[in-house]
């Protein structure tokens, strides 16, 4: 399938021409309209010409090998005709029309049937449910919509959209970018975004490719496109929509609730270095910052002002959006102070006002932010916009001498979104800078890019683990839905992790003698496959501290088994040390059915479900991201110390999560989802204990 012939092709038939106001004829006038230097043939046996151009009475009429024909009649008369472009060698196709698998089983059985017709003949296909696709770098379009004016629209974005709206409302602004394609794709039946994203990354006047996604539908294509465009230099910046998390039919442990799809997607994408951005705003902004002839080395940004209370709103932002701006360095405050008197705060956002002699003040803040070495970005804000009352700033011309003496990316920012001066960003062009818009917006994509420029944390070698145990804990049966923890933490001690000290026992007089062989205080759990959280069940009795209150908690929870309907004659129990002080946390896996496993970290015991503060990577982890998990969630100020607490052993924690990450890598194949909640992680050097632990295996394939 030769992407080629879709997206750049030299040839073009519409079938369904007509002189009527419709598709058909919006597409031949907007091929005369962008000057398309190759034939077109229009095919409709009720025309001699259409538009003044010789019109076809069928496919089969018109020269044999045509790059791409563009169906613009209803759905219900699309498929004879599809099977006999692809019998005559054409080598693309876009179905405009919708009526396929977004109506139903006839629509998706129709939809099959045209990916069978495509896949036989090596077909390309845009859509259906689209609305084509337009370049203007190469002067062609297959894109079903009026053209008024091509000259300001071809740049170096190429835009991907699953939603035709979307497409249409990006070509709407062409003020600070254009774009190399636009490509409405629909419902993806056959040429999907991965299929785009790969072919755009080696298309020479395609600089950053931006998509709006509803839907990732070959998952492994995906990411190797994705990672095939950060190779070759070029951001993915996705906007994904539908960020409800996916609905499971069960959930056996914590980590299936927490880790919902979109989370999963938001990880995945940021491990192959694509940019999400949440909204159009967010997303604009990028593709604006990338028209920079400089782009900026790392997130950290320098910016300057005119205004006290615009630096403190600005500061605000960044902080609340995670955007770096770092203090001045001394010799920075000192060199603003020669100058402008004073300077707030840590010097950034710099109010470079000063005295008013706004003349010597701006152009010398920027020589400061343009001078500090940590600085990876200097923005200069002021708000100004076409046809305002009063007489604009004329400050950019300070940013554009200023930027001729550096190597930082520089940008010019109005504080809020869509506040532009045109003939500004003309200026800014010409001399490689953007202006951007809105504070959390524009400085966002600063970030954003700059976090893209320093590219991933370095893949680190797995750890050699014992393997086999889940196997064993496995054996043949199809019918083991869960491990339990007596099983489970087997396994993760046979990966030199640390477990509770603890014996399973079938009655109470094994109980007493495990209990005194550990020593009192105690825990006693039920242990079985069928009851995967117990405590609800009051399954579980914790703090037991004597031979009487032992056998008690035993009476009562065999009990509370036979009220359950479950065996309580054959039933396990647990007696476990009882560990007290450190900081519990949670670890956990879940297997995305798409992108497969991934870790998740956070508080653990009630407080996993109750604040839900959960960091996720997919496994194996890269070099650093275990301690980066434990860092960004509310476990990590605790495990730092808080209030005067002793630091807990996060050194030791780390090295669970990345062996835990590298053994659900081993068998992700086998593991639907694991739960270590809680771990104990004790004072620092001291380690950390498995003290539950639950693994749900995927379920294994019925034979026919």
């Amino acid at each position: 399938m030769r992407l080629e012939r879709l997206l750049n092709p030299r040839s073009i038939a519409i079938f369904g021409a007509t002189e009527n106001i419709s598709p058909a004829r919006r597409l031949i006038e907007a091929l005369d309209t962008i000057g398309f230097p190759g034939p077109v043939y229009p095919i409709n046996p009720r025309y001699e010409t259409v538009l003044g151009k010789t019109c076809y009475p069928s496919i089969e009429a018109i020269p044999h090998g045509v790059d791409a024909i563009v169906f613009c009649v209803n759905h219900t008369l699309v498929m004879e005709p599809y099977r006999k472009a692809a019998a005559h060698g054409i080598g693309a196709a876009v179905v405009l029309d919708g009526g396929f698998a977004e109506k139903g089983e006839e629509g998706k059985a129709r939809q099959r049937e045209i990916l069978g017709i495509s896949r036989e003949a090596g077909m390309a296909l845009c859509g259906p449910n689209c609305m084509g696709v337009f370049n203007p770098a190469f002067n062609s379009t297959l894109y079903s919509s009026v053209l008024v004016d091509p000259k300001p629209i071809a740049g170096n974005v190429a835009f991907i959209t699953q939603s035709g709206s979307i497409a249409i409302g990006q070509l709407t602004d062409v003020r600070r970018y254009g774009f190399s394609h636009v490509i409405s794709a629909g419902n993806e039946a056959v040429t999907t975004t991965a299929d785009y994203i790969d072919y755009l990354a080696d298309e020479p006047e395609t600089k950053v490719i931006a998509t709006f996604t509803e839907a990732i539908r070959d998952p492994e294509k995906y990411i190797a496109a994705l990672d095939k465009a950060a190779a070759r230099g070029k951001p993915v910046v996705v906007l994904k929509v539908g960020k409800a998390d996916r609905t499971r039919a069960a959930i056996t442990g914590h980590t299936g609730g927490l880790a919902g799809e979109s989370k999963v997607v938001s990880q995945i994408l940021k491990r192959h270095r694509a940019i999400e951005v949440n909204d159009m705003d967010e997303l604009t902004e990028v593709l604006a910052v990338c028209q920079g002839a400089r782009w900026p080395k790392g997130p950290r940004i320098g910016v300057m002002t005119a205004s006290g209370g615009q630096a403190e709103l600005i500061l605000d932002l960044a902080t609340e959006h995670g955007i770096n701006l770092p203090p001045l360095t001394k010799d920075g405050i000192a060199e603003s102070v020669r100058v402008l008197g004073s300077v707030s705060g840590d010097g950034n956002p710099l109010d470079s006002w000063g005295d008013g002699k706004f003349q010597t003040n701006l152009p010398h803040g920027l020589k400061v932010l343009t001078s500090e070495p940590h600085l990876d970005a200097v923005v200069m804000a002021s708000d100004t916009r076409d046809g305002q009352s009063f007489a604009p700033t004329q400050y950019q011309g300070f940013l554009v001498e200023a930027s001729k003496t550096t190597d930082k990316a520089c940008y010019f920012m109005s504080t809020r979104s869509g506040l532009f001066r045109e003939d500004y960003v003309a200026q800014f062009r010409s001399a490689g800078l953007v202006q951007i818009g809105g504070t959390r917006q524009g400085l966002g994509a600063i970030r954003r890019l700059g976090e893209w420029m320093e590219g991933p944390p370095p893949a680190r070698p797995s750890a050699a683990l014992a393997t086999g145990g889940l196997a064993r804990a496995l054996g043949a049966s199809a019918a083991r839905k869960s491990i339990n923890e007596f099983d489970a933490k087997r396994i993760f001690g046979e990966l030199g992790i640390r477990i509770s000290r603890e014996r399973r026992v079938t009655d109470s007089a094994e109980a007493v003698q495990a209990a005194r062989a550990i020593g009192y205080p105690v825990v006693l759990k039920v242990v079985s496959d069928r009851i995967p959280h117990r405590s609800e069940h009051g399954l579980v009795a914790v703090g037991i501290r004597d031979e009487a209150a032992l056998t008690k908690a035993f009476t009562t929870m065999m009990g509370k088994l036979a009220g359950l309907g479950a065996d309580a004659a054959g039933a396990a129990f647990l007696v476990q040390e009882m560990i007290g002080g450190g900081v519990e946390v949670f670890a956990g896996i879940s297997a995305d059915p798409d992108f497969g496993p991934s870790l998740a970290f956070g508080l653990g015991g009630i407080h996993v479900e109750l604040f839900r503060d959960v960091s996720l990577r997919p496994v194996p982890l890269r070099a650093g991201e275990a301690e980066a998990m434990i860092a960004e969630t509310k476990a990590g100020k605790l495990l730092a110390g808080f209030r005067g607490a002793p630091a807990s052993d996060t050194a030791a924690l780390a090295d669970v999560l990345y062996r835990l990450a590298d053994w659900a890598h081993g068998e992700r194949n086998h593991v639907q989802e694991v739960d270590l909640n809680p771990i104990k992680v004790l004072p620092a050097g001291q380690g950390c204990v498995v003290v539950d632990a639950l693994i749900v295996p995927k379920a294994k394939e019925q034979k026919p």
